[in-house]
């Protein structure tokens, strides 16, 4: 009986033993399975023309990648342009699931939604990055009476169309935004501004520097010639703290009593339903990007600011974003 009993419990020892064995081998096998990587051509797509901050930001990233090897299948720029963004965004909603197709992201993303001018906003795709951002700047002439932010506010409070500003390149665009934010933090109108909307950042510049308007939001890339040259004079930049370099001098708003951030921001996303693999794929490449002395040098080349965020930290982001951006074009009547 005893022998019987022995034989049992060897015979349970043995099976236990075969069992975490063959466990073992499982969790091996999945550990050794490669993680997603694209297996043919990866589209990096641009929802706008050649030429703009989208599309330099794309060609940018594009020629890193492929300069470090953090693509290694085929990959290009496809520039998709119309409709203030949403011919691009429905292109990529076309590829649901599919790594393969990336696009640059910019706030028109939200304000599209908002605005009720497109269907797509952030949650009908995947956030893989935040990369940069662009801080705003309000400007003059040289030559104006107005050479500080009281000297604005005071105008203003008094009478919101006193002063013409340009923005460009739309109503309820980043530039519109930006300055809303501001002016409406400093308990001015936002609904009685006289802004004047131009083509583009450029056009808005040539306005303000022929004497058609008083005063302009503007990124710094388009109008550093003009304020090195002693032509425009920032009033103040929509930067968390002073930026370094030629932007040293300039003084934050919220120097200045305005807690407020003005940016336009420059990400990445995906088509809605990734795989988590094939977003931490993307993490990986864009966190390398980010560390290298060439993306380093675009920042500083284009005056842009680093403000990478992971895929996780981005989805936060643009939860965040689209809300402040909502009460803003709100206030600003034009929310449908």
């Amino acid at each position: 009986m005893h022998a019987i009993f022995h034989d049992q419990r060897a015979a349970v020892v043995i099976l236990i033993t075969l069992a975490a064995g063959l466990l073992s081998a499982v969790c091996a096998m999945s550990h050794a399975q490669p993680a997603w990587m694209p297996q043919r051509n990866v589209e990096l797509i641009v929802p706008s023309a050649a030429g703009g901050g989208l599309d330099r930001t794309a060609r940018a990233v594009h020629r890193i990648w492929q300069d470090h090897k953090l693509v290694t299948t085929a990959n290009a720029v496809v520039n998709k342009p119309g409709g203030a963004g949403t011919i691009g965004y429905t292109y990529l909603n076309q590829f649901a699931g599919n790594a393969h197709y990336v696009s640059i992201s910019s706030p028109t993303l939200l304000t599209n939604h908002i605005l009720g001018t497109a269907r797509f906003t952030h949650t009908d795709f995947t956030p893989l990055a935040q990369l940069s951002s662009e801080y705003l700047l309000l400007l003059a002439r040289t030559d104006s009476p107005l050479k500080t932010a009281k000297d604005v506010f005071e105008r203003l409070r008094k009478d919101p169309a006193s002063l013409s500003i340009a923005i460009g390149s739309v109503p309820g665009g980043t530039n519109h935004i930006g300055i809303a934010r501001v002016l409406k933090a400093a308990g001015i109108d936002v609904r009685k501004l006289k802004t004047v909307v131009f083509k583009s950042g450029s056009e808005s510049t040539l306005a303000l520097l022929g004497g058609h308007v008083d005063l302009s939001a503007n990124a710094p890339e388009q109008i550093m010639r003009h304020l090195e040259g002693g032509k425009l004079r920032a009033i103040a930049i929509g930067a968390p703290q002073r930026l370094p370099g030629a932007l040293a001098d300039i003084p934050t708003w919220r120097e200045l009593g305005i807690d407020v951030v003005t940016d336009t921001w420059r990400g990445m996303v995906g088509p809605k339903g990734l795989a988590p693999g094939q977003i931490a794929y993307w993490d990986g490449v864009l966190g390398k990007l980010v560390q290298t002395s060439e993306w380093r040098g675009e920042i500083e080349q284009h005056h842009w600011q680093a403000t990478y965020r992971d895929s996780a930290a981005s989805r936060k982001f643009l939860q965040a974003d689209y809300q402040v951006l909502k009460s803003t074009l709100t206030d600003l009547g034009l929310v449908k």
